[in-house]
C-alpha cells in the first residue's frame, strides 16, 4: 500500500486525547496532528520520537496533518494507522503474496457475518464455492527482544471475532485469523496473555478448533506498507 505523498518528518511532543498528537515539524514548527488510533498504543509512542506524518493537502480539515508512522530509539518503523491494515492484506491477497490465501475468484471486504452481528475484513471464495473468512489484527506491541504481542489492551471485540470465526469452521468455511506485524522490530507473535487472559485462552481454543493462524511481515519506509512474507503460525501460542 503506497501512500498518497512522501511522508513528513517530525519530533513527538506528546499523544493526548487519543485522537490528537502535538509535534515538532523541523520547518513549519509546533504543530497539532490527527491520531489515526484509538488503542492504546503501548510501547509505539515516546517523547523526543520521530513522528512521520501526512499531508492531507486540506485546508478545510481541523487538523491537516496525520501522523501515520512512529520511528523509535533504534530506528524501528511501527505503523500506528489502524485504519490501513485491512488493506495492506486485502493488496496482498490480490497480488498473490499471501500462498495459502492466493487463487480464489472472489474478494470482498467489510461483509456482514456471525451470529454477533458482526463484520469480516476480508472474504473469498473460489470457483466451487468454498468461503474463507478473515479477521485482519495489526500487531504493534513489542515488548521482549524481537516479540511482539496481541491485543495491547483488553478486547472483547477481538473476543467476539474468535468465537465468529470458530462459528465459521462449524459451518463448514475456512476461518483465518492474520496477525499483520506493523513492527519492523518484531520477529514473532504470541497472544498477549498478560494483558488480556480471556483473548489468549479463546485464541487457544479457536486454534484447536480449526481456525487457521497467518503471520504477515511488511516492509515499511516512508513511501507505504507492504507484506513481504507469511506463514502459517499455529506455534505462536503461549
Amino acid at each position: 500500500m503506497k501512500f498518497p505523498k512522501l511522508l513528513e518528518k517530525t519530533k513527538l511532543i506528546k499523544r493526548y486525547k487519543r485522537f490528537l498528537a502535538d509535534v515538532i515539524h523541523p520547518e513549519k514548527g509546533e504543530m497539532t496532528v490527527h491520531c489515526p488510533n484509538t488503542g492504546s498504543m503501548k510501547n509505539c509512542w515516546q517523547e523526543g520520537w520521530t513522528a512521520w506524518i501526512l499531508d492531507s493537502e486540506n485546508d478545510k480539515r481541523k487538523y491537516r496533518y496525520t501522523w501515520v508512522l512512529t520511528e523509535n530509539e533504534k530506528g524501528q518503523l511501527i505503523g500506528i494507522n489502524t485504519h490501513f491494515a485491512n488493506q495492506i492484506v486485502f493488496e496482498a491477497i490480490e497480488a498473490g503474496k499471501i500462498e495459502s490465501l492466493a487463487n480464489y475468484q472472489e474478494i470482498k471486504q467489510e461483509m456482514k457475518y456471525g451470529e454477533e452481528n458482526s463484520r469480516i475484513d476480508i472474504w473469498l471464495k473460489d470457483e466451487n464455492d468454498q468461503q474463507v473468512y478473515i479477521e485482519v489484527k495489526s500487531v504493534t506491541l513489542l515488548e521482549d527482544d524481537g516479540i511482539g504481542y496481541f491485543p495491547d489492551a483488553v478486547t472483547t471485540r477481538g473476543q467476539k471475532h474468535l468465537r465468529e470465526l470458530m462459528h465459521c469452521v462449524d459451518q463448514g468455511h475456512r476461518a483465518v485469523l492474520v496477525f499483520l506485524v506493523q513492527h519492523t522490530g518484531i520477529v514473532k507473535v504470541r497472544p498477549a496473555s498478560h494483558i488480556d487472559k480471556t483473548y489468549a485462552e479463546l485464541f487457544e481454543k479457536a486454534v484447536d478448533h480449526g481456525v487457521e493462524v497467518i503471520v504477515c511481515r511488511t516492509y515499511i519506509d516512508q513511501t507505504g506498507i507492504e507484506v513481504i512474507s507469511s506463514a502459517k503460525e499455529v506455534e505462536c501460542r503461549v
